[in-house]
């Protein structure tokens, strides 16, 4: 992949990354249109990167279609796809990881110990092996956005960081690989999220600031829903993932499919 994109940065052409785990959906297909806007040359990557699951979660069963991957981006126009081997991406030998502090310990750092760690090695990799100038992600992920900012500010990566919005259902369910793990009954609770989100949002407008009358407003939201364990509820800052701020975060177990989902308060709800 490295020699490819080094051919073309002689030839003067900018790169556009977007780093994906497959079983792409409409959210992915949003990050590749970004990117074919606004580069030359667009790269999809597809790793299910193991180092980012941990020993209890859903790395066996995560969903994995790569040729329907594969036409779909043949039809974005995308001009590679990076479909990486475990063995090559961590040989036996292999022993260093990629920690950055701070943005990455709270909320899904300590829900998800060493999940931080494995997307920073991940993404340093990624960027290593293409060279971007640009790499894509999506703002569902919010945290996982802001590890990487920090962690491209900090290396001094050179590669711009472009967030896209959350693409949603038309009943405001974020889009994510994991909804096809819910059944009928879960799916229709799942809307628990976009519903709670919505009614900070209105809070917000109304003038609520306080982050914890704002996250009692969300957890009383989310606990309406008998199917429907809360992990955390939290409004915090979107750089540094601490109080106070205007992000609410929130990440929930429906059955065995863990969800998470956010929105700027200060911003209309548009799910």
């Amino acid at each position: 992949m490295l020699e490819a994109s080094r051919q073309w940065r002689v030839a003067g052409r900018s790169i556009g990354l977007v780093p994906t785990m497959g079983a792409l959906h409409a959210g992915h297909m949003r990050l590749v249109e970004m990117a074919r806007a606004e580069n030359d040359v667009v790269v999809v990557s597809i790793f299910v990167n193991p180092i980012q699951f941990g020993p209890n979660e859903d790395l066996g069963r995560y969903p994995r279609d790569l040729k329907r991957d594969d036409e779909l981006l043949a039809k974005a126009g995308v001009d590679a796809i990076f479909v990486p081997e475990v063995r090559a991406m961590y040989p036996p030998e292999s022993s260093t990881r990629v920690h950055v502090g701070g943005v990455s310990e709270p909320l899904e750092g300590s829900a998800r110990p060493g999940h931080f760690e494995g997307v920073a090695t991940v993404v340093t990799k990624l960027f290593a092996a293409v060279e971007p100038d640009r790499a894509y992600f999506g703002q569902k992920d919010a945290q996982q956005v802001a590890v990487v900012r920090r962690l491209a500010l900090d290396l001094d990566l050179g590669v711009e960081i472009r967030v896209v919005p959350t693409v949603r259902e038309a009943d405001g369910l974020a889009l994510s690989s994991r909804n096809v793990y819910l059944g009928t009954a879960e799916r229709e609770a799942a809307t628990i999220l976009s519903k709670a989100l919505r009614e900070g949002a209105a809070a917000y407008a109304a003038g609520e600031r306080d982050p914890d009358r704002l996250r009692v407003l969300l957890l009383a939201r989310l606990g309406s829903e008998p199917l429907v364990e809360v992990e955390y509820a939290e409004v915090v800052d979107p750089a540094t993932f601490r109080k106070p701020g205007s992000l609410a975060v929130m990440a929930v177990r429906i059955g065995k499919t863990r969800l998470i989902d956010n929105h700027d308060l200060a911003l209309p709800f548009l799910g």
